[in-house]
């Protein structure tokens, strides 16, 4: 199952109007797992950058200035999300820009059931509860150390991560690996440790042959008698 976690920063909250996509940033998820795959752009919005939107995610006109226009990158980022579905946080705001930039640009606008809200992930959830991507954070420990800024990239990792715990986490796992045992990949996903030494698939003669020697140890009409001699004799199991 392929999935994209993806944000947006924009100059403000008026997607038809004047306000443009100053930055967007996409993880690749399968199957509840990062693959390690990303898209991440800024964009020249063509316009000034308000103060406030500055203040909030670091990102001034000079910055953006010479940044490539939105309608440059467009095909490069559906090329990216392909046909999956967009997971974004108030999935509503971003789909909104997404799609008024599309239209602007000549492309048709993505239809509204590729996208999950998170947002509304959480509040069905934790009813009641903050449900902000700083408060989900910190009801799942997730650190929030790498973000001093709001930024499409590092936003779209930490969504990743409450979006694996909102769709069952560390539950998935059914407690079958000791946390001792887990390991995270770059963008703070649990994965797999490898084995120091790999299984063995077949057992050995010499442990054939203790197997042998305990199966006619048993006293009485033990069930593994039987097994043990129909395999001999190349029958298979009882």
């Amino acid at each position: 199952m392929r999935e994209i976690v993806f944000d947006t920063e924009t100059t403000g909250f008026d997607a038809k109007g004047a306000d443009r996509i100053t930055e967007i940033g996409c993880i690749e998820i399968v199957d509840l797992l990062p693959t390690g795959r990303e898209f991440h752009t800024y964009c020249d919005p063509l316009r000034e950058v308000p103060d406030k939107v500055v203040e909030i995610t670091g990102l001034t006109t000079d910055f953006l200035r010479g940044k490539p226009l939105f309608k440059d990158c467009a095909q490069d980022f559906l090329d990216f999300v392909g046909d999956a579905t967009l997971i974004a946080h108030n999935a509503q705001f971003d789909m909104g820009f997404i799609n008024a930039e599309l239209d602007r640009a000549g492309f048709a606008p993505l239809p509204r059931t590729r996208f999950k809200d998170t947002l509304a992930m959480a509040n069905a959830k934790f009813p009641g509860s903050p449900a902000s991507l700083d408060a989900l954070c910190k009801r799942f420990d997730i650190s929030l150390s790498a973000r001093d800024k709001h930024g499409a990239i590092i936003d779209s990792q930490l969504l990743a991560m409450v979006y694996l715990e909102l769709s069952g986490g560390r539950e998935m796992r059914l407690g079958l690996t000791p946390e001792a045992q887990v390991t995270q990949n770059e963008t703070g996903f649990p994965t797999a440790k490898s084995r120091d030494i790999p299984l063995i698939s077949r057992p050995t003669e010499d442990e054939l042959g203790a197997h042998k020697d305990f199966i006619e140890g048993l006293k009485g009409d033990a069930v593994w008698a039987k097994v043990w001699s129909r395999r001999q004799r190349g029958l298979g199991s009882v």
